[in-house]
This record gives structure tokens, sequence and C-alpha cells, in this order.
């Protein structure tokens, strides 16, 4: 049976910095942090729909995300300005690594797949503009599920779609949470830290494997390292 990789997208495959220089147009030398607190508040609001059983589409994650930001840093952009800051959401860019990592994966053997928390609408959009969708084998979103990483339901959901068993599949993610709930569920993962200065969960369970991009993991993959 072929292996799986399922990579996570946002974060992993998609830098969700890139409106970084957009949002400097109005924010200055603060869009940095702007965008970081954005991109933690998007996710901390995915955790807190999946805990309440309280589902939306992702998107509606991100919008909700972005006005609390934008309250926090007492900013008030434009009715255009916000429009397009979220028409260019769907349009991110890849890391400079994953084309080619994605390739070589593929090369020593694996079934590439993304797994994400977006809605197929706004990954079939994002993923052809950053042109990755001809990389991938399919691309799955939790939304059928109707709930978001890391609960367990999401996971085996994306075994069922896969067709594989728990030990044949690789969660890939740079997103520590996503590889302890990928764990936790019983996949093989891949955790990708591509700054020296990120940390991993102290929670005392490990990556399958710990790589700094997806050049490096497929390199590992190829040569049966652990």
């Amino acid at each position: 049976m072929q292996q799986v990789l399922a990579f996570d997208v946002y974060g992993t495959l998609i830098n969700t910095d890139g409106l970084t220089r957009q949002l400097a147009t109005v924010l200055g030398d603060r869009a940095p942090a702007f965008s970081k607190q954005w991109r933690e508040r998007q996710l901390e609001y995915s955790f807190r729909r999946a805990l309440m059983g309280d589902y939306v589409p992702f998107r509606v994650c991100t919008a909700q995300a972005l006005e609390q930001t934008s309250q926090s840093f007492g900013v008030t952009f434009s009715a255009d300005f916000i429009a397009d800051l979220l028409a260019q959401y769907r349009r991110l860019p890849a890391y400079s690594d994953v084309i080619e990592g994605l390739g070589a994966a593929a090369k020593v053997g694996y079934r590439c797949v993304a797994f994400s928390n977006g809605d197929p609408e706004s990954l079939d959009e994002l993923l052809e503009s950053a042109g990755l969708r001809t990389h991938l084998s399919a691309v799955i979103s939790v939304d059928p599920v109707r709930s978001f990483k890391p609960d367990p339901k999401v996971y085996h959901y994306l075994l069922e779609q896969v067709q594989a068993p728990a030990d044949q599949t690789c969660m890939v993610s740079s997103n520590p949470f996503d590889v302890l709930g990928a764990a936790h569920a019983g996949l093989q993962t891949a955790w990708v830290a591509r700054s020296p200065q990120a940390v991993f969960d102290p929670w005392g369970v490990e990556p399958t494997w710990q790589v700094r991009d997806l050049q490096q993991l497929a390199v590992t993959l190829g040569s049966g390292e652990r």
C-alpha cells in the first residue's frame, strides 16, 4: 500500500504572513505583530468553535479574527481594505521549499494530499493561486465533519478519505497542535520547524520526524531515517 503524506495548508504549505507588506501600508512597523495576532486569533476561534460544537467555515473565523485584531490594535480599516485583505487571504503565497518538496516526496513513493481546516472553495482558490494543486492528489477539508483540528474526528475522517491505515499516514504540519492531534489519533507525524526559534509543546509526545522544510522531509523519508 502506498503511504500517504497529509500536508496541513495554512502555515505549512502556505505562508500566513504573506499579507504583512499589504498591512504595512496602513500599520507601518506594527504589521508583523498584527499579522501574528490575526493568525493566533483565527486558530483560537477555530479551537473554541470545535469545543462548543458551533461550527462555521474557516473563512468566518478568519474574518472575525481580523475584526478582533483590528479592535485590539485600535485601527479602523476601510470596508474596501478589509474586503481586499480577505480576498488576498485566498491567494497567499506558498513557502519557497514547497513545490520542490512535494515533487521530491512523490518521487520517493508517497501519495501527497492536502488536509486543512479551510473550506473547499477557499482551498481550491488558494492552492491553484499558489501553483500547488497539480502537486497534490487530493484536497481534503474538515468541512464535512463540521469541526476543526485537533478534534480526533477530523483525523479519522482523513483516514477514511485516503483509505489508508493510521500507521501508513503521516500528518505533516508546522503547527504543533496539529502534530499532537494527529499523533493522538494514531497517525505518524512530521513537524516542519522552519524557524530555529520554533518550540514544540512539551507534552511528552514527540513527532515521528522533525525537519526544517519539505525538501529535508523528502530526503529523510527516502533514506528511511527515524
